[in-house]
């Protein structure tokens, strides 16, 4: 019977073991299987133009994944990231249409984006605090009032047309690096150095990890909750100066489904929906590996339904992977 029970023992560690690895590495892996699949079908899928095109793609939406991690870290989740985006970059583009001639444009269109984002985040972190409204319904309600928000502000109808400033941060280049790439990497850094190298970081988990017991160590619980909400609306608003700078357009469609692709990218890289467990490298990974995948889908010419089926379909896989890799954590 000791015998019996020191096999099952045995066989159980090792199946931990694997999981463990799967949970860690499994999304860079998976990317490396995409890659190599897509340039079995097409030579062409790993030329630097086209991955160029993948990164700068995917930097939009990623430079907003990063933030997003710090939420979802905190057991909490930002629907209204692609309303936003879209509203911080008409704002942005009304206030660069609305200058004297000969202004530049992009130092007013970044800071008024920026100051957007931070501000409705901000709004929605108190919301989700001082009222206790889950988080979900909070920014479900705000993807309804900024994506309304950006209709009111030019009546539906798009900005377009701004000068080679505006314009370089979409399509410039820094040492031969697309900026909005560029961009992409330094923000991820910052949020890398942040979460693993100092007490916020620290502080950020421990809210996620069991947010009852981070206050009674002394953590401003709410605080936390409100700076990463604020936060993850900074880089939507970023985000959003970006995309209409790689436009020349700020449209009211501007971020539809962006939410879908920011949630896609953090829980793919292994971020837990429950909170407390989740990193910057593997959102960065989730990212590369949705546009990886929407990219070779399109040189495969598949439909794009059916991208959007696969990307949810994938998204659910993970999800059950998280809640699996749990259960056996437990056992």
């Amino acid at each position: 019977m000791g015998m019996h029970e020191a096999e099952t023992r045995a066989v159980a560690s090792r199946r931990s073991d694997v999981v463990a690895f799967l949970n860690r590495w499994g999304a860079g892996l998976f990317l490396i299987a995409l890659i190599l699949i897509f340039t079995a079908q097409n030579p062409h899928f790993l030329s630097l133009r086209n991955a160029t095109n993948i990164l700068t793609e995917v930097s939009i939406y990623g430079v907003i994944a990063i933030g997003m991690t710090l939420v979802i870290l905190t057991a909490g989740v930002d629907l209204s990231v692609g309303s936003l985006l879209a509203f911080a970059a008409m704002a942005a583009a009304w206030s660069a249409q609305h200058l004297p001639p000969g202004v530049p444009q992009w130092p007013v269109a970044l800071i008024v984006a920026a100051l957007i984002g931070l501000i409705a985040g901000y709004l929605q972190g108190k919301a989700v605090t001082l009222l206790s409204v889950p988080a979900f319904i909070v920014t479900l309600g705000g993807m309804t009032v900024w994506r309304g928000a950006t209709l009111m502000l030019n009546n539906g109808g798009p900005i377009a047309g701004f000068d080679d400033g505006y314009r370089w941060w979409g399509t410039g280049a820094i040492l031969g690096v697309p900026v909005p790439v560029a961009l992409f990497a330094l923000v991820a850094i910052l949020g890398h150095v942040a979460l693993r190298m100092t007490r916020y970081g620290r502080r950020v988990y421990a809210v996620g990890g069991n947010a009852e017991a981070a206050r009674l160590a002394g953590v401003n619980v709410k605080a936390v909750l409100v700076s990463v909400y604020a936060l993850v609306g900074l880089l939507a608003g970023l985000s959003g100066f970006l995309l209409s700078a790689r436009l020349n357009s700020a449209e009211a469609v501007a971020g539809v489904n962006y939410e879908l692709r920011v949630i896609a990218s953090v829980v793919i890289g292994g971020a837990s929906l429950s909170g407390g467990a989740g990193d910057i490298r593997g959102t960065v990974i989730g990212t590369l590996l949705i546009g990886v995948l929407s990219n070779g889908l399109v040189i495969m010419h598949v439909s794009s339904y059916l991208q959007q089926i696969v990307i949810g379909l994938i998204i659910v896989a993970a999800v059950a992977f998280d809640v699996f890799a749990k259960s056996r954590a437990r056992s």
